[in-house]
């Protein structure tokens, strides 16, 4: 399936924080969620809001982008690939509280961000602008979100172009392998939503919710995986091509997909693998 340009300007985005081992460490983001409380020690650190629409804050600038990354690289700039799964969900409501989620469908994301060390919340370093970040354009249907269901076999991979040469940047990782999955994934969404206040990096998500119009419908990206040594410590660049792809490797190797990355041409068969492919580019100062 397909969300046009137009249906996805009126959804919420969010992402969650602390989803996957390690990442924050590696992001130089730990520090930040000291002060977090969370019920369990591997639990995902809160949620974050990408864009909502329509918002009086720079939240409300559109940041989606399946073919570009924008910043402004006149001056130094720290930008990294956030390779993750996002899922679109329905929502249900009790009075204003969010009482159930249900799954529809994922695809491959670029929760990017800029390595802003005095930003006071997360979102301020994530939507800084028109293509800040990326969503693939084909989407996968979920007929059900369990250990049983066909995301039980998809990996995330995610690659660099740079001159020519493709390397891997995040670790090739199992869907499984995020920390929270299925409904304990699910349970945790729908309170986080209805309890997170405004608190450290995080904001109160229920003012947010409630600004957006009470949405029947969210984007959530659920969390980038590990980088690689690379990946850890390279930033991105104007002319780089970046590439973050959910994939059954059942039925697609990692050859297969670097070749179409080579390529940059994506003919990935609809059921098995999805993929976001984005040319970074120094921002239009004059638009």
């Amino acid at each position: 399936m397909q969300l046009s340009e137009s249906q996805l300007k009126k959804l919420p985005v969010f992402g969650i924080a602390g989803n996957f081992a390690e990442h924050l460490g590696q992001a130089g983001e730990d520090a930040d969620f000291v002060n977090i409380p969370t019920k369990e020690a591997h639990a995902p650190k809160g949620i974050f809001p990408i864009y909502i629409p329509n918002h009086a804050s720079f939240l409300g600038t559109y940041p989606l982008s399946h073919s570009q990354l924008q910043a402004d690289f006149s001056n130094p700039i720290n930008v990294q690939m956030e390779p993750e799964l996002c899922m679109l969900f329905d929502v249900h409501y009790e009075g204003h509280h969010i009482a159930d989620l249900t799954p529809v469908a994922f695809t491959a994301f670029n929760d990017c961000s800029i390595r802003r060390p005095n930003a006071t919340k997360i979102s301020q370093k994530k939507n800084w602008g028109p293509n800040s970040t990326g969503v693939a354009k084909q989407w996968i249907e979920l007929n059900q979100f369990d250990a049983d269901s066909e995301l039980d076999h998809f990996q995330i991979a995610s690659y660099l172009k740079r001159h020519n040469t493709i390397k891997a940047y995040g670790v090739d990782s199992e869907v499984r392998s995020y920390s929270y999955f299925y409904q304990p994934l699910v349970t945790w969404i729908c309170e986080t939503f209805n309890t997170q206040t405004d608190l450290g990096p995080l904001e109160n998500l229920a003012n947010l919710i409630s600004k957006a119009n009470f949405p029947k419908q969210l984007i959530i990206s659920l969390g980038a995986t590990r980088y690689t040594a690379l990946g850890e410590k390279t930033y991105l660049a104007p002319n780089d091509q970046i590439g973050v792809f959910i994939y059954n490797p059942n039925q697609i190797t990692t050859q297969e997909l670097m070749a179409q990355f080579q390529a940059s041409h994506l003919t990935l068969p609809d059921a098995d693998a999805v993929g976001l492919i984005q040319t970074v580019s120094q921002v239009d100062s004059s638009s």
